[in-house]
C-alpha cells in the first residue's frame, strides 16, 4: 500500500508541473489565458517587497505582507500536502487506507482543484493550514490549532467564520481551561502579526489586507445574486437596510449549521464554507477550493449513491456553473451587453448550489469527531470505490 500513496504523489506532481509547461504556451498563444490574475498580482508585490518597498504599492493586492513570500512553487506545495493532509484526518477516524487513497486521489486529480492550483492561486495554502487545524485538534493539541488559527485568520480573513465552532467542538471534559486558551492564544496570533505589518506598512496595510474584506462590494461580473444590484449602484454609499438585507442571512444560515453539527467538525466546516460562499456578496471560482478540500472528508459518512446521486449533484452544479461562465466570457471577452442574463445565471448557480447542499445534508450519517468512528464497511467501501 505504501507504493500505492508514492505513486500517487508522484503522479499528481508530475501533472502539475506539466500543466504548469502548458500555461506558458496558453498565455502566449490564447485569448483566454491560464496564469491566474492573483499569481501577477502576488508577484508584484513580491518584487517590490524584495526592492524594500511597501506590496501595496501593486494595484489590488489586498492580502497580508505573507502572502507576497509565498508564490507558485509554495501553493504547489501546499496542493499536495492537502491531499497528505485529508488522508491523515481520514486516518485518525478510522477509515481503511484504500478508502483514504481514494479521497486522497480525488482532490489530486480533481481537475478543479489541479488548475487553481497550477495557475498560481493561493487557496491551497489556506486549505492546507485549515486541514492541519483539524488535525491538531483531533490530536488534542489545542496550542498548535490556536497557534494555526490566528495564522490562517491573519492570512486569508474568511477562516473567521470557524472561530465559533472550533471553540465549541473542544474537549467537553475540560470545557472552560481549553476553550479560553484557545481564543487568547489565537487572538494573539492575529494581533501579532497585524501589529507587526500595521507596524511596518501602516494604515495601507490595515485598510487593504483587512478592512478591504469586511466592506467589499466587487462591481464587476462575479457568481454573486448581488452582483448586479452592486454594479448598478457602486458609485454611492449603501444604506444599512440593503447591508443588512446580505448580511443577516449569512449571519442566520451559520448559526444554525454550526449549533446542529458542530460535534461533527469537518462536516460542519463544509456546510458552513459553502453556505458562506454562495450568499457571499463577492463568489469567484477560487472559493470553491475552500470547501472542496473539506468536501473529500464526507464520503465514507455519506449515505448517497454516489454512481448516481453523486453524479446528478455534479452535473447540476457544473452544468449551473458552465451557464454562468457562457455569459460571463460573453461579457468579458465578447463586449455583449449580458448584465441581466449574467444575473439570472447567478441565481441559477445559488440554486443548484442550495440543492445540492441539502441533498448532502439530507445523505449524510452524523459522526461526531471524539467519539470512537466504526471501520466504515466493506459495502460502503465498494459503494465509495
Amino acid at each position: 500500500m505504501r507504493c500505492d500513496f508514492n505513486s500517487l504523489v508522484i503522479f499528481s506532481v508530475v501533472l502539475r508541473i506539466v500543466l504548469i509547461i502548458y500555461g506558458e504556451w496558453q498565455d502566449t498563444h490564447m485569448e483566454v489565458r491560464y496564469t491566474d490574475v492573483d499569481y501577477l498580482v502576488f508577484s508584484g508585490a513580491s518584487s517590490l517587497m524584495a526592492s524594500g518597498l511597501s506590496p501595496y504599492k501593486r494595484s489590488t493586492y489586498r492580502y497580508s505582507p505573507l502572502l507576497a513570500f509565498l508564490l507558485l512553487p509554495n501553493s504547489f506545495i501546499h496542493h499536495i500536502l492537502v491531499g497528505l493532509f485529508i488522508r491523515n484526518i481520514l486516518k485518525l477516524r478510522g477509515v481503511p487506507e484504500n478508502l483514504c487513497l481514494i479521497s486522497m486521489g480525488a482532490w489530486l486529480f480533481n481537475p478543479f482543484t489541479f488548475t487553481i492550483g497550477t495557475r498560481g492561486n493561493c487557496e491551497p495554502i489556506v486549505c492546507a493550514i485549515v486541514l492541519w487545524i483539524i488535525i491538531c485538534i483531533m490530536n488534542g493539541k489545542v496550542l498548535q490549532a490556536a497557534f494555526w488559527y490566528g495564522l490562517v485568520v491573519h492570512f486569508r480573513i474568511y477562516p473567521i467564520i470557524y472561530a465559533l465552532p472550533l471553540v465549541l467542538v473542544l474537549n467537553p471534559r475540560n470545557i472552560q481551561a481549553e476553550r479560553i486558551l484557545f481564543g487568547l492564544l489565537s487572538a494573539s496570533v492575529f494581533f501579532f502579526w497585524t501589529w507587526l505589518f500595521f507596524y511596518l506598512y501602516q494604515w495601507e496595510f490595515l485598510n487593504e489586507a483587512l478592512l478591504n474584506h469586511l466592506t467589499r462590494t466587487d462591481p464587476r461580473h462575479n457568481f454573486s445574486i448581488y452582483f448586479y444590484h452592486i454594479y448598478l449602484h457602486h458609485e454611492r454609499e449603501f444604506s444599512i437596510l440593503e447591508k443588512l438585507v446580505s448580511f443577516l442571512p449569512q449571519l442566520t444560515v451559520q448559526l444554525v449549521l454550526i449549533f446542529r453539527y458542530v460535534q461533527d467538525l469537518p462536516f460542519c466546516l463544509f456546510v458552513q464554507t459553502v453556505a458562506f460562499v454562495a450568499f457571499n456578496k463577492v463568489v469567484t471560482a477560487q472559493y470553491f477550493v475552500w470547501f472542496f478540500c473539506l468536501l473529500l472528508l464526507l464520503l465514507p459518512w455519506s449515505n448517497m449513491n454516489l454512481r448516481w446521486e453523486g453524479l446528478s449533484c455534479i452535473l447540476i452544479w457544473m452544468g449551473a456553473q458552465l451557464h454562468w461562465l457562457m455569459w460571463g466570457y460573453m461579457l468579458e471577452f465578447k463586449g455583449k451587453n449580458v448584465f441581466v442574463q449574467l444575473w439570472v445565471a447567478g441565481l441559477l448557480f445559488l440554486a443548484a448550489s442550495t440543492w445540492v447542499l441539502i441533498k448532502i445534508m439530507c445523505q449524510h450519517k452524523f459522526s461526531p469527531i471524539f467519539i470512537a468512528s466504526q471501520k466504515t464497511s466493506v459495502k460502503s467501501a465498494r459503494k465509495l470505490q
